[in-house]
């Protein structure tokens, strides 16, 4: 796996724990791996990835700062399984 893809797996994984977060009612951690994310969507070379995921990590940060937190975490699991997949199958 590229040093790119374990990005996005671990994007993956803070995008899930955002979505656990606000689930459980715990937006102290929904927060804290709000930050993670952003952080690490910064690490990743966009330049590398496909037009889809290049499109998500643009609206990321707008998408992880919606006032509707349900909805958030919505977006966060939705995106989570898509980075996550996109990890795993597609070897570049």
């Amino acid at each position: 796996m590229t040093k790119n893809k374990t990005e996005i797996a671990a994007l993956a994984m803070d995008l899930k724990r955002i979505a656990l977060g606000y689930h459980r009612g715990s937006s102290q951690t929904a927060a804290r791996f709000t930050q993670e994310a952003l952080k690490r969507k910064k690490e990743i070379d966009a330049r590398y990835e496909a037009a889809y995921i290049n499109k998500i990590l643009k609206t990321l940060p707008k998408t992880l700062s919606q006032k509707d937190k349900k909805r958030l975490a919505e977006d966060a699991l939705m995106y989570s399984t898509i980075f996550q997949n996109y990890a795993l199958h597609n070897s570049s």
